[in-house]
């Protein structure tokens, strides 16, 4: 669901995934990438923390991710994220040179603990302006959901890309308000004089 019980939104605007980007820039570079990494692939938290080296693939421009929600290991997807994020990974983390040493080619990229990742991008996202019951790396993970339907991307790629077993979950994305919803409002009062005193 990307609404509470409430009825609150549970994922970033595209202005708030923006401005969250945005200040992940500004954090130590190590942090830097972490965010960044959640928010252009829409991994869970423990799927980014558990990414090595040897799943980037930085010529093809796609970063592999092991799905651990499913019941059993072994099961990967490939996502595309754009080439910035992959030279800002070789930068930071020497990815290319890592890739090549037995040991470092499988270890995680980012060595904190779960509880460590969830702080660091809620600090992130609380700097950025978001709502403090909205700052959690799953919104992150809502937003690119949304952000990928309403540009476009047929559900099935979605469902991929978010590691989704069934695509009706995939499908809860399309009931976020886009802006060709707002258009069509915009369009339906075009004309209409109710609001004038």
């Amino acid at each position: 669901m990307i609404y509470d019980k409430t009825g609150k939104r549970k994922y970033l605007t595209v202005k708030e995934r923006q401005a969250f980007i945005s200040v992940a820039q500004k954090f130590p570079a190590t942090v830097s990438t972490f965010c960044l990494m959640l928010a252009c692939t829409g991994a869970r938290i423990s799927e980014v923390l558990a990414v090595t080296p040897e799943r980037i693939d930085i010529e093809a421009g796609f970063v592999v991710i092991e799905s651990l929600k499913k019941r059993r290991r072994g099961m990967y997807r490939a996502i595309p994220v754009p080439h910035a994020l992959l030279r800002r990974l070789e930068v930071t983390h020497d990815v290319a040179a890592a890739q090549l040493d037995m040991k470092l080619r499988t270890s995680s990229i980012w060595p904190w603990s779960r509880t460590t990742a969830w702080t660091l991008v809620k600090r992130v996202m609380l700097e950025a302006g978001v709502a403090p019951d909205r700052a959690m790396p799953k919104a992150l993970r809502h937003a690119f959901g949304v952000c990928a339907i309403q540009r476009g991307v047929p559900l099935n790629i979605v469902q991929k890309w978010l590691g989704h077993a069934r695509i009706s979950t995939t499908a809860i994305y399309a009931d976020a308000v886009g802006d060709e919803e707002r258009m069509l409002l915009k369009r339906m009062w075009s004309g209409h004089d109710i609001w004038r005193p």
